[in-house]
């Protein structure tokens, strides 16, 4: 027997719960800025569909496909920042009810709610549901995958393994991260399911695509890929805050140790209060979540570092269902439902502040964008961080790079954004690098200076054009690092 409930599913309650996650997705889905990696994801599914393709061992650290949806997305719904994100936001919706029936299977519809629920308001995956990258899409499909596995478990007919394999496919070629929460379900599934004839076919299926993935993953290993300087064991401990809380919010603090508190609530339930069966299936979907973590912090180890909140993400869907079971436990009456509730209006509030405060958002290159206005003769500007160009290039299209060759303006803009050290820390605005131009070289008079909390602007005049190549012009500066140096065109 499984902790698996036959009554009725409750529609009405399910409903209510996507459309409470769609509304926190959809509306302020072009509120924040779109920043570099989302700038990445726009540039290449610029190209036609082929180069696109070819670009990806070059370019990107992931499998093909959120690439190949996201190109077809924005063919047909544009590629604004609406379009651009709402693919992701389409994905993350659809998890609300993936995330019900894994809460199901566990435990009854009770659980299944409640998990719902938790995924509905989840200010991690609010973020990413945002965002024009993979983690939404492997985040649907790891958890399509894990209901299909929990589902195996109770059906053993060949015809459910032959789905839950196509799903696990599909979630590794959505993000190879994927690969650490399904080695536990190959595991268990070879371990235990009477269909030994069937299970073999399953991962031998599963195990070609892998080996297909292979040599695109092999040309990727040297692509740069940007990890937090901070060790791996803050970096480990930093995963369950963001899965809790998300990148930045109000409180962190104090919300950080309520959510912890009600955690351990829902698991001091699940221990004492839940049916064996129920307590069994969570073992073993916790588990899942957990290796989910800890095999990506092994390799970290070794030395194969990509030990982030993000790239571990398929793991949080099943590590709240188990959360789910325990606040659905009947007794003590309700209160689970008041734990479950309190949980939900923490996340719901980061959610809010989020969506409402600069500070907790991505870098500004939108308002950087706005504030450049327009002119009727081109400019030059000295951009950092570097990488911030390409975001930069999503609002002013006509941006391009400045060429070794150089170009004759008069007016030179030096321009920063206020970036963070990593998911988690505070944005912050860089020191000015460099208080001159080389003498002689230039005849700029002092700048004109405009700071926010967000982003800063040094707007230099000459009286005469005069040509401005990268090196010299990137003599003044903000950080230490090389800026990027674009050119932006007169408007006509």
């Amino acid at each position: 027997m499984t902790g698996r409930s036959t009554a009725a599913t409750p529609w009405l309650a399910l409903a209510a719960i996507v459309l409470l996650a769609a509304a926190l997705r959809f509306p302020t889905l072009a509120t924040q800025s779109v920043w570099f990696d989302e700038a990445a994801t726009w540039e290449l599914t610029r190209l036609p569909f082929g180069e696109m393709l070819s670009a990806l061992p070059d370019r990107e650290s992931n499998p093909p496909l959120y690439y190949v949806l996201e190109w077809l997305w924005t063919r047909a719904f544009g590629d604004g920042a609406w379009g651009l994100r709402s693919l992701s936001a389409v994905l993350g919706t659809l998890v609300v009810p993936v995330a019900y029936g894994i809460g199901h299977r566990i435990g009854g519809p009770r659980a299944g709610l409640a998990t719902a629920a938790l995924i509905a308001v989840n200010p991690l995956l609010v973020w990413f549901s945002q965002e024009a990258r993979s983690y939404e899409l492997v985040v649907l499909l790891s958890a399509w995958s894990l209901l299909l596995f929990l589902r195996s478990l109770d059906d053993d007919r060949p015809r459910v393994l032959a789905w839950w394999a196509a799903a696990s496919a599909l979630a590794l070629c959505s993000h190879y991260f994927a690969a650490f929460v399904l080695a536990p379900q190959v595991a268990w599934l070879v371990w235990r399911h009477p269909r030994r004839r069937a299970v073999l076919a399953a991962v031998g299926g599963l195990a070609v695509v892998g080996l297909a993935l292979l040599p695109m993953l092999l040309e990727q290993r040297g692509n740069p890929y940007d990890i937090a300087g901070a060790s791996i064991v803050v970096r480990l401990l930093q995963v369950p805050k963001q899965f809790l809380l998300g990148y930045r919010g109000p409180l962190a603090l104090a919300s950080g140790l309520a959510g912890a508190a009600l955690i351990a609530g829902a698991l001091w339930l699940l221990a004492r209060h839940a049916r064996n069966a129920v307590r069994e299936r969570a073992v073993l979907v916790g588990g899942i979540g957990a290796v989910g973590v800890v095999l990506p912090a092994a390799a970290a180890v070794l030395g194969a570092d990509y030990l982030n909140a993000r790239n571990v993400i398929p793991s949080l869907v099943p590590l709240a269902a188990v959360l789910g079971a325990g606040f659905a436990v009947t007794r003590p009456p309700r209160i689970g439902l008041a734990l479950l509730t309190a949980l939900c209006a923490i996340s719901l509030g980061v959610v809010v502040v989020v969506a409402a405060d600069q500070q907790y958002q991505r870098p500004d290159w939108k308002g950087l964008a706005r504030a450049l206005g327009s002119s009727g003769e081109p400019r030059v500007l000295v951009v950092t961080p570097a990488n911030g160009e390409a975001a930069l290039r999503f609002y002013r299209r006509d941006l391009r790079t400045l060429s070794d060759a150089g170009t004759r303006v008069r007016d030179v803009a030096v321009v920063s954004v206020a970036t963070s050290s990593g998911p988690g820390d505070p944005p912050v605005l860089q020191q000015q690098y460099g208080a001159g131009f080389p003498p002689g070289l230039y005849d700029f008079g002092p700048p004109r200076a405009t700071r926010t909390g967000a982003w800063t602007t040094l707007r230099f005049h000459q009286p005469a054009a005069t040509l401005v190549q990268p090196l010299p012009i990137s003599s003044i500066r903000f950080g230490e690092r090389p800026p990027s140096v674009a050119l932006l065109p007169a408007t006509r």
